[in-house]
């Protein structure tokens, strides 16, 4: 047989990876490809991870399992008669796969329902030895899913206090979180500063595509001295957090570049409306140009409408009031002030000098 469950392996990422349930060669052509290549095939978790060959340790692509729609026999000729065609189709698209033979084709289907379905199918043929070892397959996938549903609860703040400005590209989120936000933005950036899970360090996650989404997580770890260190099999020194995504930049030439997610703003003014008769709500766009005037709202009884004469000001018709800038050390007037401002005494005493004068031509009209 030309693919045997195995333990995992240890070394590289490839210890990185979920346990591996079953491995073996097959042939792989994803939704974009033209030509199948033959690969070295792991079922890690819920995931098909592809190698180059056994002896890789970084895998080539990944498969995720969770948007699964279907898995069919593909009954169409091969050049190899005696290989067995699978079409497997996830929300992503379809990708074809081929196994050496019908007995491996039918292995492969039994371990990918069963992390699938986390349940032994009932519909293939295979050996009672083979069915205990999809049983086992399972109850570890469960067991996997648990653990790691309680390793995902929001991890702590930070305990350590952090030396320097922190770059934008800094997202307080976990490690499959900051994998989610780099696959849905791909065009603001592939880089991403985080927390570590245990509280005490950083780390930074980063995306990058080869027929598949390939992410990779460095840790950074603050020291006592003071700065910041990239734990790597040759660490780098950095002074601040601002040296730790320049640095990766700078050693992948600029393919890495920092996330920096910016959140919408509206450009257009919209309200919504009724129609008195029918009651429909309607939503309208304002768009730039022409400013709007509303109707003058009549002042209420007892205050006086806001206007220069209130600073007793004096004005012609023709004149316009200058323009003027405000900046923030301006102090404005509270809603109080403006509305109950008294008179200036110079506009008192022309209020009175006028009743003077009527007073005098009543009794003069009177004599």
């Amino acid at each position: 047989m030309a693919a045997a469950t195995v333990k995992q392996r240890a070394g590289g990422s490839r210890a990185q990876l979920p346990p591996c349930y079953y491995e073996g060669y097959l042939e792989k052509r994803g939704p974009k490809e033209k030509v199948s290549h033959r690969l070295w095939t792991c079922l890690c978790g819920n995931a098909l991870y592809f190698f180059n060959n056994t002896k890789d340790t970084h895998y080539m692509e990944k498969l995720d399992l969770s948007g699964f729609i279907s898995l069919a026999d593909d009954c169409s000729r091969d050049r190899n008669l005696e290989a067995a065609r699978l079409s497997l189709r996830l929300k992503d698209g379809e990708t074809k796969l081929t196994a050496p033979n019908l007995e491996a084709r039918e292995l492969w289907k039994g371990f990918l329902y069963a992390v699938v379905d986390l349940s032994v199918p009932s519909t293939l043929t295979l050996l009672p030895g083979q069915l205990l070892m999809l049983k086992e397959v399972v109850e570890k996938e469960k067991h996997r899913r648990k653990a790691r549903s309680l390793s995902r609860a929001p991890s702590s703040p930070l305990s350590l206090p952090l030396v320097g400005e922190i770059p934008p590209c800094f997202r307080p989120v976990s490690r499959v979180e900051a994998e989610v936000l780099l696959e849905r933005y791909p065009d603001c950036g592939n880089m991403l500063l985080r927390p570590g899970r245990d509280g005490t360090s950083l780390a930074v996650t980063t995306r990058q595509d080869l027929n598949g989404s390939v992410f990779r997580h460095y840790r950074v770890t603050q020291k006592q001295q003071g700065g910041y260190v990239i734990d790597v099999e040759n660490p780098i020194p950095c002074e601040t957090l601002y040296d730790v995504i320049n640095a990766l930049m700078e050693k992948t030439s600029g393919t890495l570049q920092p996330f920096l997610l910016e959140e919408p703003y509206e450009e257009n003014i919209t309200f919504v409306s009724s129609n008195d008769e029918n009651g429909e709500r309607t939503l309208h766009c304002v768009r730039g140009g022409t400013p709007l005037r509303g109707p003058a709202l009549p002042p209420k009884q007892g205050t006086e409408k806001w206007s220069p004469r209130h600073q007793g000001l004096s004005q012609s018709p023709s004149q316009s009031p200058s323009p003027r800038s405000f900046s923030p050390t301006d102090t404005p007037l509270s809603p109080m002030k403006r509305l109950t401002l008294s008179p200036s005494p110079l506009a008192q005493s022309f209020t009175d000098e006028l009743k003077m004068k009527l007073e005098k031509r009543q009794r003069a009209n009177q004599e």
